[in-house]
C-alpha cells in the first residue's frame, strides 16, 4: 500500500465552499485591490496616491495573513465492512503507527461487526473484540478512546492522543436506523461529534442498502440521516451544522452498466479512471445539491468489494459480484455566511470584515485502501488529513495536580482549579489513571469532586484519596477531571509517580531491598 505521492492533496476550508462561494471568500480582498486601482486612476498628487496605494495594499496583505492557520493536526479515519469476522491480530498497518508526522486522532469506523443477539449482548456489557484490538494497539502509544457508538453492526470509535483529551470537549453521540422501514439497524448511521480546541466536527458512519439497482435509496437513506439526527447544542443542532463533517463507511454504490469482464479489465491493466464515470456515487452527486457539498479525493485504488475471503482475487463464487467502490471517505467543510452582495461594501468597513475569526482547513493528504487484510469480502479504506486550525483555546478548563508523594501507605492528596467557568456538576469526577490508559473509564480508583458546592473560578479545591484505594505497586500516573455534561476529560495532570508500598513487600508483591540489594 504506498501513497500516491505525485498526486496533488485535495484542500477545503472553512472560508469556502467547492459548490458555490469558492470566489466569495475572497471577495473583500477583491475590493481592497478595486480600490487599490481607483485610488491610482483618481489622485492627482503623486505623493497622495502612493500614501493610499501603500495603505490600501497593507489593508489587503493584512487580509490575506489574517486566513494562516496557526496549528496542524493530523486525522487519519479508517472504514471497514468487517463482514462478521473476528479482528486480525496485528492492526498496525492498518493504523499507519510509524508515520510522519505523527496522527493526533483516529477515527475507525466499522461495518457488519458481529451481533448476533448472544455476541451483541455480550457487547453492551464488556468491550467488543473490535474495540479492544484498537484500544491494546493504541494505548501503549499514548492514544485514549474518547467515545465509541454501536448501532448493531456498525461501530465508531473516535481515539485522541493523551495531550489533547482537555481540548474536545462537548462529546455526543447518536445514531439513525434505516433498515426494514427504519426499525431495523442492520442498516442506518452512527455520529460522533465534538468540539476540537473549539471547531466543531462531526464524524459519520453508514451502512446504506446493497444492490446496485438501489442507487436512489441511498441517496434517500444518507439524506434522512443527515436531516434528522440531532444534538442538544444550540449552535450545532443537526451534522451539517459543524464546521466540519466526515462522511464514511460502506456506501455500497456501485459501477453501473459496465460488464463484468470490463470491469476486471480495466482494473488489471490500471486503468481504473475508465471507471469513474459510471460510479454511482460520482453520478448521484451530479443530481443531488446536497451530496455536491461533500468533497471526495480521486479513486485511485482498487474496487474494494468483493473479494474471496483472505485473497487479492475477486469474487470468484456463483454470484461472481461486480467490483465497487463501495467504501467511501467523504468530507463536508461548512461555507462561511457573506453578506448579500448589496451588503458587500458595508461588511468590508465592518471590525472583523465579516471573515471567520478562527479558520479551519482541511487538506486530504492520501485516500488508499491496505488489501493485506482478507478477513472480510471487503478491503478496508484509508484516508489520512491534515487539519489547520486556529484554536480557539489552549487552556484547559479545570488545573488537577497531585500534592506531595503518594503511597498506598498513607492517605494522598491532590487540587484542582477551575480555569474558566463552565457547566460543572457534582457528578464530575477525577480518577486516577495508570500512564498508557485506554480510555476514561480504565481507571485504577477516582473521588467525587466537592458536593456541597460549585467551585468559584480559580477556587483551590483540595480532595482526600483513602490509601487504600492507591495501587500498592509502584509505576507512573496521572489525574484526569471527568466533565459529566461534556462527556469528556476536561483537566490532566502533569505524569507524576506513585511509590511503592511498605505493603507491597510485606505481600511479597515486590522482592524486599536490603541494604540495596534485591533479596
Amino acid at each position: 500500500m504506498e501513497p500516491f505521492t505525485d498526486l496533488p492533496r485535495v484542500r477545503s476550508d472553512s472560508m469556502s465552499s467547492s459548490v458555490s462561494q469558492g470566489s466569495r471568500s475572497k471577495v473583500l480582498l477583491r475590493q481592497r485591490l478595486s480600490q487599490l486601482l481607483t485610488c491610482i486612476d483618481d489622485m492627482s498628487s503623486d505623493d497622495e496616491a502612493s500614501e493610499e496605494v501603500s495603505r490600501t495594499l497593507d489593508e489587503a496583505f493584512q487580509l490575506c495573513g489574517r486566513f494562516i492557520p496557526t496549528d496542524a493536526f493530523r486525522l487519519h479515519i479508517v472504514t471497514w465492512n468487517v463482514a462478521t469476522a473476528e479482528p486480525p491480530k496485528d492492526v498496525a498497518s492498518l493504523l499507519q503507527l510509524d508515520v510522519e508526522p505523527p496522527t493526533d486522532l483516529y477515527v475507525i469506523g466499522l461495518q457488519e461487526v458481529n451481533a448476533t443477539p448472544v455476541r451483541f449482548l455480550s457487547d453492551l456489557l464488556v468491550e467488543d473484540a473490535w474495540s479492544h484490538v484498537f484500544m491494546d494497539t493504541l494505548a501503549p502509544r499514548g492514544f485514549v478512546k474518547v467515545t465509541s457508538v454501536r448501532m448493531q453492526g456498525l461501530l465508531l470509535l473516535v481515539f485522541a492522543k493523551q495531550l489533547h483529551l482537555p481540548f474536545i470537549r462537548n462529546v455526543q453521540a447518536t445514531y439513525t436506523r434505516t433498515g426494514f422501514f427504519g426499525y431495523w439497524g442492520n442498516k442506518g448511521g452512527v455520529t460522533v461529534r465534538f468540539s476540537f480546541y473549539g471547531h466543531m466536527v462531526c464524524f459519520l458512519n453508514c451502512h446504506l442498502a446493497a444492490h446496485v439497482n438501489y442507487a436512489l435509496q441511498r441517496v434517500d437513506e444518507i439524506e434522512y440521516i443527515l436531516e434528522t439526527q440531532d444534538f442538544d447544542l444550540p449552535d450545532t443542532p443537526h451534522v451539517r451544522d459543524h464546521k466540519a463533517v466526515f462522511w464514511f463507511g460502506d456506501l455500497n454504490f456501485r459501477i453501473a452498466d459496465h460488464g463484468l469482464h470490463f470491469l476486471r479489465s480495466s482494473i488489471n491493466s490500471g486503468r481504473l479512471h475508465l471507471l469513474w464515470d459510471k460510479d454511482q456515487l460520482t453520478m448521484m452527486k451530479k443530481k443531488e445539491a446536497f451530496l455536491q457539498e461533500f468533497e471526495e479525493g480521486p479513486l485511485n485504488f482498487k474496487p474494494t468489494y468483493k473479494f474471496d475471503r483472505n485473497s487479492e482475487t475477486y469474487d470468484t463464487s456463483g454470484k461472481k459480484r461486480k467490483p465497487a467502490w463501495t467504501d467511501r471517505i467523504l468530507w463536508r467543510i461548512k461555507a462561511k455566511t457573506f453578506p448579500p452582495e448589496d451588503e458587500d461594501e458595508k461588511a468590508s468597513t465592518s471590525s472583523d470584515e465579516g471573515l471567520d475569526e478562527y479558520p479551519l482547513q482541511v487538506t486530504q493528504d492520501k485516500y488508499t485502501s491496505d488489501m493485506s487484510y482478507g478477513a472480510s469480502d471487503h478491503k478496508p479504506v484509508i484516508a489520512t488529513f491534515s487539519l489547520e486550525v486556529k484554536k480557539c483555546f489552549d487552556t484547559p478548563l479545570v488545573h488537577v495536580s497531585p500534592l506531595g508523594v503518594w503511597s498506598a501507605d498513607q492517605e494522598a492528596l491532590l487540587n484542582y482549579t477551575v480555569q474558566e467557568d463552565f457547566l460543572s456538576s457534582t457528578w464530575d469526577w477525577i480518577a486516577l489513571y495508570k500512564v498508557g490508559f485506554k480510555s476514561a473509564l480504565d481507571y485504577e480508583t477516582f473521588v467525587w469532586v466537592r458536593e456541597e458546592e460549585l467551585p468559584e473560578t480559580n477556587e483551590v479545591i483540595q480532595l482526600h484519596v483513602d490509601k487504600d484505594e492507591i495501587p500498592l505497586l509502584g509505576g507512573d500516573y496521572v489525574l484526569g477531571y471527568y466533565s459529566t455534561n461534556m462527556q469528556s476529560i476536561i483537566g490532566l495532570s502533569a505524569n507524576f509517580q506513585i511509590m511503592e508500598s511498605k505493603r507491597a513487600v510485606m505481600e511479597g508483591l515486590v522482592p524486599e531491598n536490603i541494604n540495596g540489594l534485591n533479596q
